[in-house]
């Protein structure tokens, strides 16, 4: 499978802050649930599809670096890198300014398939997905 990267900017919101003034740690999950859907629609292959073919991908795992902190109305780029599929969905995150790009905060998640109607863990992509991996052209 070829690594697929995509590129979604966000601005840091005033309800995103903590009585510190800068991010509230959870919220960056947030963020990367954004650039994961962001990145799904440009491969082409959604939630809605997923669901089509009795397909989730729940997580599994996370791991979470925070390097430093995002703050009120700060321009954020997220790279998000699809690096596997089989056996489980990983996916690479990095978050940047988008202005002077300095990294902020780092993240993995891995994601397995699971079939909807049975319940049952799948540790290979779904056809569809598959297809649309390789038909994606930046």
């Amino acid at each position: 499978m070829k690594k697929i990267q995509t590129n979604c900017t966000l601005e840091v919101e005033f309800y995103d802050l903590d009585p510190m003034n800068v991010v509230w740690h959870g919220n960056y999950i947030k963020y990367l649930e954004a650039a994961r859907c962001d990145m799904l629609s440009k491969i082409g292959y959604t939630y809605d599809d997923m669901k089509n073919d009795n397909s989730a991908y729940p997580v599994a795992t996370m791991e979470l670096k925070y390097i430093k902190p995002a703050c009120f109305k700060q321009k954020l780029l997220i790279e998000t890198t699809l690096e596997s599929v089989e056996p489980a969905m990983i996916i690479n995150y990095l978050i940047k300014d988008k202005l002077t790009g300095e990294k902020l905060f780092k993240a993995k998640s891995m994601q397995i398939r699971v079939d909807t109607v049975t319940k049952e863990s799948l540790y290979t992509a779904h056809e569809n997905f598959l297809r649309k991996i390789e038909e994606y052209r930046k």
